[in-house]
């Protein structure tokens, strides 16, 4: 075959440009806007809220594919009003076209629509009485994938009602995509969520398959909506945020970094009331914490920003979980200084939780039974010991003796007499009674005991100092290199570079441009003399083109930091005398972050005497 000549089947049709059905056009839509029945729910809920009511209803069937109920109490709809919700582009939460100063959950009037072109859909909704809006009669209107069904007066109070049902029923291509009714329900339980965080002053009831699920109630404080909906134990192991920088506001609960999740599923992220999934505002929370998390755990928060309507751009996707702000830097900047600085406010704290497995390992472990003695040697105990086979409660195994010498296990701890001993409630962390394993400090404290990881300790210290060193005058101090080192990268990539220089320069890392596609590195951080300059710059380079500005240079500062300072800390296995057992628990009180060590484990946990009483039966 000639290849210059193109075959028939490459010869284009010639096919004339119309206008698309209307039902086709809401299907189209519906791909992006209800991608599954979390999708549809979604959209329903920010309708209720929108609508102003006080207590939302959800119910849902099979995960959403059978049954999507959402009831509300809001301002509802005449029959004319709700008509006109089911055509494309009909809002009433844009009463002028300034699409940028929007307030509300939805503005783009596709939901309703898009929802009704693949399932059947049942609106009612009653205004309330003598309102402006009407005279509080109630209307349905029912549509079935697209075509009207029924439309005619109802009975139901204030409020709306909107029931899906049968979703992608007559669309198999879509239906055959979704996942099963578990994982369906999963994303929906996740929706009311992430909505119910969003406003605490709204009630919200969670149905599914005839079990209640969920139920809040209005007016709730937010520390309480988010124990009750995150996690209870996060009442106890959080601290609040509050930070505002000129007319940009965070606010919200995070959790202390000894408090941690496997997955990212409990972070919750807010953008003027809207939840919202952005990659820069993960990034930033994962910033915060980058010296107090293990890499593969992440911390558990809620955190709620405000910020002016015209700084922000929530109309990037019709789903309305990405937004772009104007000054991306401005806003990771107040999400890491906010979590840092309530972290810091909770320093000495730790997720003091005793460890289930920990616990039942004191209480169930029985001692081990003693070896035979020889034929004919008799027991030197002054007591008859009871049989190991027998049961026994009331008395204690003579393993449990003192003065049974041939069950004494050689003692595996060191402890040392205090010079002048002090009282411990002088002190939160107690004063230092002695070491196990080399590894352990053991102190008294006035309300329990506490057991501290002299390594993870000392770890944390470090880290600190040098920290407090490298900003004591404000400028990183660099290290000029011998003979400057030329890193070549593409010509963006060095443009990039090159207008962040005097910003990287702040960091001790100066670079000039050394043509149009390489830059030369003259000086790099102290802490960081002995990096390899190339794949610095490149990683630089790289945060550039993702983030705008030189926000990973300091964050690997950070880890070179914690690196250096787990090299220069107290080892396990050093025997340390009782005064530096004290110094340690002095400086770790006077220290920010201490409660954790550089890779989010605690440093110390405390037994109350409340655990320690029930360790030995009596509570």
């Amino acid at each position: 075959m000639n290849s210059a000549v193109p075959p028939d089947w490459f010869e284009p049709a010639v096919r004339t440009i119309r206008r698309l059905p209307e039902g086709l056009v809401n299907r189209i839509a519906a791909g992006e806007v209800v991608e599954r029945p979390a999708s549809a729910l979604k959209e329903l809920v920010e309708n209720a809220i929108d609508a102003g009511a006080s207590h939302i209803a959800v119910r849902l069937g099979e995960g959403g594919l059978a049954l999507i109920e959402v009831t509300d109490d809001g301002c509802g709809m005449r029959a004319d009003e709700i008509a006109l919700a089911l055509e494309r582009h009909a809002t009433s939460k844009l009463p002028d076209e300034a699409i940028e100063l929007v307030e509300t959950l939805g503005f783009r009037g596709e939901a309703l629509p898009s929802i009704a072109s693949v399932a059947r859909v049942t609106i009612e909704s009653r205004p309330r009485t003598g309102s402006e809006r009407g005279v509080g009669e109630a209307w349905a209107r029912v549509v079935d994938h697209g075509a009207l069904i029924a439309d005619g007066p109802a009975a139901m109070p204030p409020g709306t009602r909107v029931r899906v049902e049968d979703l992608f029923g007559k669309v198999p291509a879509r239906r055959k995509f979704l996942r099963s009714a578990r994982s369906e329900w999963a994303a929906c339980l996740d929706v009311v969520r992430r909505l119910a965080l969003a406003r605490p002053d709204i009630g919200f009831t969670l149905e599914h398959d005839g079990r209640r699920a969920l139920q809040v109630l209005p007016g709730e404080s937010l520390e309480h909506r988010v124990a009750q909906i995150v996690a209870r134990e996060i009442a106890g192991n959080a601290v609040a945020v509050d930070l505002a920088r000129g007319a940009y506001e965070l606010t919200g609960i995070a959790g202390l970094p000894t408090y941690n999740r496997g997955v990212a599923d409990h972070q919750y992220l807010f953008v003027n009331g809207r939840p919202v999934k952005d990659r820069l505002l993960i990034g930033a929370v994962r910033g915060a914490y980058a010296d107090m998390l293990a890499r593969d755990r992440h911390a558990v928060l809620a955190l709620f920003l405000q910020v002016p309507p015209e700084e922000v751009d929530v109309n990037v996707h019709p789903a309305k979980t990405e937004v772009r702000f104007r000054d991306p830097a401005l806003v990771r900047g107040l999400i890491v200084t906010g979590l840092r600085q309530a972290l810091s406010a909770g320093d000495r704290r730790s997720a003091q939780t005793p460890d289930a497995g920990a616990m039942r390992a004191w209480q169930t472990e029985a001692p081990a039974a003693p070896s035979a003695a020889p034929f004919g040697e008799r027991q030197t105990s002054a007591f008859a010991a009871p049989s190991w086979n027998e049961a026994r409660v009331s008395e204690a195994g003579t393993a449990w003796r003192g003065y049974e010498a041939m069950v004494l296990a050689p003692p595996a701890a060191r402890a040392e007499a205090a010079a002048a001993p002090v009282p411990s409630s002088e002190f939160p962390l107690g004063v230092a009674r002695g070491q196990v394993a080399l590894t352990y400090i053991v102190a008294e404290a006035a309300d329990g005991l506490v057991i501290v990881d002299q390594h993870a300790a000392h770890e944390r210290l470090v880290l600190e100092a040098l920290r407090a060193a490298g900003a004591a005058d404000g400028q990183a101090r660099s290290q000029a290199l011998l003979l400057p080192e030329v890193v070549e990268l593409d010509e963006v990539a060095c443009d990039r570079l090159e207008g962040a220089a005097a910003t990287l320069a702040a960091y001790g890392l100066l670079i000039e441009r050394f043509g149009p596609a390489a830059v030369l590195v003259r000086a790099m951080p102290a802490a960081l003399a002995k990096g390899d300059p190339a794949a610095l710059v490149q990683d630089v380079a790289d945060d550039l083109a993702k983030h705008g500005d030189a926000l990973l240079l300091g964050e690997k500062f950070d880890l070179l930091l914690a690196t250096m300072a787990c090299h220069g800390s107290v080892r396990a296995g050093r025997a340390l005398s009782v005064a530096e057992m004290n110094a340690l628990l002095r400086e770790m009180e006077a220290t920010p972050r201490s409660g954790q060590c550089n890779h989010g484990r605690p440093t110390w946990i405390k037994l109350a005497h409340g655990d320690i009483e029930k360790l030995f039966g009596r509570k």
